[in-house]
């Protein structure tokens, strides 16, 4: 059974998933002027930037005192590459909303000193003090940021190497596979889980293993969200399809 902290929100689709997401942390924004957002990239935080987007623009929703820290990146792609998620935040977000580019903070993946790096950022988050509000997607086989099946639930922030079922499932944003980077630099999990509230978001059958494991499944590293059962402000917005094996 979900653990009574952990509020689960079921949706028709991915559009709707995006909405709701994009009303919460909307929100958590006009609360609280400053507040540090974290955020994540991949497919399915593409609707919410959208939705923040339109939203700034049609009712001027101000991120001027925001700061935002990103779960990862890939190690070894340039910042100007069109695949690392230095890009793809400028591309899909902050170009559009207004926050200085000082505020916004993503792991460094061209580093030389990886030790170093990921101290630097932890650094980073710790002086902001807590993530007000967390954003996480979920791999298909439980991944939270880049921390894969059997990374510690005590873990700062480090390198990983990635699974093949990662490495395959972002390949489709790839010339081929071997473009893929086999590394990233990923907020641990114990650095997640020091965030005030968080908000996870699964959409379509190929995260419903997952899902089921995250709000049902033992507690385990081999399932890195299902840590998620033990944290004090957990929502899920899951569509139909991702909570189809909860049903």
């Amino acid at each position: 059974m979900p653990q009574d902290n952990m509020k689960i929100i079921v949706v028709e689709d991915y559009n709707e998933m995006s909405r709701k997401a994009a009303e919460i942390l909307i929100k958590k924004v006009q609360e609280k002027q400053n507040a540090v957002l974290g955020l994540a990239t991949g497919s399915t935080p593409v609707g919410l930037y959208e939705e923040l987007i339109k939203d700034h623009q049609t009712t001027g929703t101000s991120y001027k005192d925001i700061h935002t820290v990103n779960l990862d990146e890939y190690i070894g792609l340039p910042k100007e590459d069109k695949n690392s998620y230095y890009t793809f935040m400028c591309e899909h977000l902050f170009n559009h909303i207004g926050i200085p580019a000082e505020h916004t903070h993503i792991p460094n993946g061209e580093t030389k000193d990886f030790l170093e790096e990921c101290d630097r950022y932890e650094n980073i988050i710790e002086s902001l003090g807590q993530v007000d509000l967390q954003i996480l997607g979920i791999g298909s086989n439980g991944h939270i940021g880049f921390n894969e099946p059997g990374s510690s639930f005590t873990g700062k922030t480090h390198i990983i190497d990635l699974k093949e079922s990662t490495r395959q499932a972002n390949a489709r944003f790839f010339e081929s596979i071997d473009e893929v980077p086999k590394q990233a630099i990923t907020m641990g999990v114990g650095t997640i889980m020091k965030s005030k509230e968080i908000l996870l978001l699964a959409s379509g059958t190929a995260k419903a293993e997952a899902i089921h494991g995250t709000i049902h499944g033992e507690i385990t590293e081999e399932l890195p969200a299902s840590i998620l059962q033990t944290h004090p402000n957990v929502t899920l917005i899951v569509d139909k399809d991702a909570y189809s094996l909860c049903e």
